[in-house]
C-alpha cells in the first residue's frame, strides 16, 4: 500500500534521505536507526507531513504531493510526545474532537468514543482531565484519538520512548491486536521482536531490510 521510489529529502543544505526505494505491504513494519539517521523523516513521508525533494511517495496509489489531504484521512500518525496531540480538557472530549469533521450525530460520536475508550482500557477515565493521566495513559489516549477515525494505516514515531517498561509493554500489546497496517519508528528493539519486517536506516539510506532478528542484528553490529 506504500511505495517509495528513489526518494531524496533535503532540509536546507542537508540531505536527510538519499535514494530510498521500497514497498511496504506487511502488516507490521519497524524502522530503526541512530538519532539523525533519517528514520523519523521517513515516517513523516508516509502521510505527507514531509514531501520528497525528488522521487515519489504513493499511498493507496495516490501521490503525497498531490493528494496529501486525502492520504492523511487514511493514515493516522502518532507522535513521540502525546502532549503534542492532546488538545481537549477531558479524555472523552479529546477523542470526540477527532470526529468533529465527520458530520456524525451526537449519539454516533458518543458511541464511537465509548467503544474506542473501552477497547483500550480508558473508559473509566472518560471524564478525567486528559493532562492529569500518566504517561502511558496519555499515549493510549493519543492512540485512541487516532484510531477512532478508523485509519487504514497507522504510523507511530517512537511511541514508547517516554514510557516506563509496564506502559511500553501495554502499547506493544495494543499493537499486536490492531487490524491496521502499522509502521513503527523506534529505539525499542524488543517492541519489534514479532514484527513482520524491519528496516535499518543509516545516514539517510536503508542499509538493511529483513526479518526482525536479522535487521536488529545488523543494527547492533553497526552500533558496535
Amino acid at each position: 500500500m506504500i511505495r517509495l521510489t528513489d526518494v531524496h529529502v533535503r532540509l536546507g543544505q542537508r540531505e536527510v534521505l538519499r535514494g530510498v526505494t521500497t514497498t511496504l505491504a506487511e502488516r507490521r513494519v519497524g524502522v530503526i536507526g541512530a538519532n539523525g539517521s533519517g528514520k523519523s523523516t521517513l515516517a513523516r513521508l508516509l502521510n505527507g507531513l514531509v514531501l520528497p525533494s525528488s522521487g515519489s511517495v504513493t499511498v493507496f496509489g495516490l501521490d503525497t504531493r498531490r493528494h496529501a489531504a486525502r492520504i492523511r484521512r487514511g493514515v493516522g500518525f502518532l507522535f513521540t510526545d502525546p502532549d503534542a496531540q492532546i488538545v481537549m480538557p477531558t479524555v472523552a472530549e479529546d477523542v470526540a474532537f477527532s470526529l468533529r469533521r465527520k458530520g456524525l450525530s451526537r449519539d454516533e460520536t458518543g458511541r464511537r468514543v465509548r467503544e474506542t475508550l473501552e477497547r483500550h482500557g480508558l473508559a473509566e477515565h472518560a471524564d478525567h482531565p486528559a493532562h492529569h493521566l500518566s504517561g502511558g495513559q496519555k499515549q493510549l489516549l493519543a492512540l485512541c484519538s487516532v484510531l477512532v477515525l478508523e485509519p487504514e494505516i497507522l504510523v507511530m514515531d517512537e511511541p514508547t520512548t517516554l514510557l516506563d517498561l509496564r506502559h511500553s509493554r501495554q502499547v506493544a500489546g495494543v499493537l499486536r491486536t490492531l487490524p491496521q497496517q502499522v509502521v513503527v519508528v523506534t529505539h525499542d528493539l524488543a517492541l519489534l521482536a514479532d514484527f513482520d519486517r524491519v528496516l535499518v536506516v543509516d545516514q539517510g539510506r536503508v542499509v538493511a531490510d529483513a526479518d526482525p532478528a536479522t535487521a536488529i542484528g545488523h543494527y547492533r553490529k553497526m552500533m558496535a
